[in-house]
């Protein structure tokens, strides 16, 4: 229901408004799902998982070939196993590199060997950056060097995951990096990275990045997020950089929210992205 409760938020219209040329060509569908299990006990849903990756990761190939912007709208964050290596594989065919922006609570680097929960949605990262025990998944055919990505709000990461980040070399602001030198120095560090790179950028907005009291329409939320204006800025300075070349939008889930008012601030925060200023935003009452 994650991108019905997008379309209700009008975000097409909206980005109609500022301009811009929008094509909805509808919902995604899984291929066939194979028949499947896994070592671990804890592993849930491994046969879907694997059908939506497949069908993702080609569907998000067509679409970064075919416009100049895919939106890849979504509820479980596992979604971005499939559109992160689908982009990634059209910026190798260009001859970039493809850099992400990973704004979440957590930082989704589990494998199907570690995570203890079961939930995939907590292993896109390792997936698309190539990381063994995904067994029965399509390999990843440009596989997103780990250095290139950039993480922004984590506050929810078990002791697997920590030693992970540390050995293949993502760049992690968490949110104590974040209160104690704000959003605009870690951001511009990071943006600096992929201009000098000639690279693409692919930026994965999580619901759970914002602090819940703003955003409560997710089953992970995390105290402690990001804040209006701090989500907001870092739109606005994506949108500055001109860097920006592939959006997803996760983890949305509508039977949590109150009175839509979280379907409607990732609507106005994609809106920033794509160039709407302060002054011209209408004032919407949550």
């Amino acid at each position: 229901m994650g991108p019905t409760a997008f379309r209700i938020a009008e975000l097409p219209e909206i980005l109609r408004g500022l301009g811009w040329a929008v094509t909805d060509v509808g919902d995604a569908v899984p291929t066939e799902m194979p028949d499947i299990s896994h070592s671990n006990p804890a592993v849930r849903n491994l046969d879907a998982i694997i059908a939506w990756t497949k069908s993702l990761s080609e569907r998000a190939y067509e679409m970064a070939r075919a416009c100049d912007f895919p939106i890849f709208l979504g509820g479980d964050h596992s979604m971005s196993a499939g559109t992160v290596s689908g982009v990634a594989r059209h910026s190798q065919d260009l001859g970039c590199p493809q850099f992400v922006l990973w704004l979440d609570a957590h930082t989704d680097l589990h494998t199907l060997h570690t995570t203890t929960s079961g939930n995939l949605h907590g292993t896109p990262v390792a997936y698309f950056t190539g990381q063994t025990g995904f067994e029965g998944f399509p390999p990843p055919l440009a596989p997103v060097d780990p250095r290139n990505i950039c993480m922004m709000g984590i506050r929810s990461v078990d002791q697997a995951e920590k030693r992970h980040v540390s050995e293949i070399g993502i760049t992690v602001f968490d949110m104590r990096a974040i209160d104690e030198q704000g959003i605009v120095a870690p951001l511009n560090s990071f943006l600096e990275r992929v201009r000098a790179a000639n690279g693409r950028l692919h930026v994965s907005l999580d619901v759970d990045f914002l602090d819940p009291d703003i955003a409560p329409a997710v089953g992970t939320t995390v105290c402690g997020g990001a804040t209006f204006r701090e989500a907001h800025l870092i739109m606005e300075m994506l949108h500055d950089s001109g860097l920006v070349t592939s959006l997803d939008l996760a983890e949305l889930n509508p039977f949590l929210d109150v009175r839509a008012k979280t379907a409607l601030l990732m609507t106005d925060l994609t809106a920033s992205l794509f160039g709407r200023r302060v002054l011209e935003r209408k004032t919407r009452t949550y």
